[in-house]
């Protein structure tokens, strides 16, 4: 699926994409605040598409009539989820290339697939979590919304090899 905002197009990642997940992904200050480990090669991006970044309802974040991709926004639904939610439930997680900080762009693409998780897929609650000390990552959550529903003290991150303190904020779908 393909979703449009004003500024943006959100479609589903490509092999052909590594290069440019690469040059945002190797960078310390993006993957670790996220929860996953920097990228080594344009190579070991290549696999992070075909392996997680393949997954439905993830998208790559590509500004209009620039198909690159500058970050990512999806869903992990019901069980996919690492918060056992329920399966009428969604986990939304967001990152983007440092050199797009500060635009609202993760804001944008985030506010178009939690519709799209309300109104396409009949999700009642969406949840994002994020570490201690994101406050990026916070602010994002508090522009969409979300608010504060519980913290994750000592929980295990196998993919930086790290325990974190997360913060988890929900939204809920409003039934007119």
């Amino acid at each position: 699926m393909i979703l449009e905002t004003a500024r943006l197009i959100l479609r589903p990642w490509k092999e052909s994409d590594a290069e440019s997940l690469y040059e945002y992904a190797k960078n310390q200050l993006v993957g670790p605040s996220a929860g996953w480990a920097v990228h080594t090669s344009v190579e070991n991006s290549r696999q992070i598409i075909r392996d997680v970044l393949s997954a439905d309802e993830t998208y790559a974040v590509t500004i209009k009539n620039a198909d690159v991709a500058i970050g990512s926004v999806g869903l992990s639904i019901g069980g996919k989820s690492n918060l056992g939610i329920k399966d009428d439930e969604a986990e939304i997680g967001y990152w983007i290339g440092e050199p797009y900080w500060g635009q609202g762009f993760i804001p944008e693409a985030a506010r178009l697939v939690i519709q799209h998780a309300f109104d396409d897929l009949g999700i009642s609650t969406i949840y994002c979590g994020y570490f201690d000390g994101n406050e990026k990552s916070k602010r994002v959550g508090e522009k969409l919304g979300f608010k504060f529903h519980h913290t994750e003290y000592n929980k295990e991150y196998p993919l930086i090899n790290e325990t974190r303190t997360q913060h988890v904020t929900c939204a809920e779908k409003v039934n007119n």
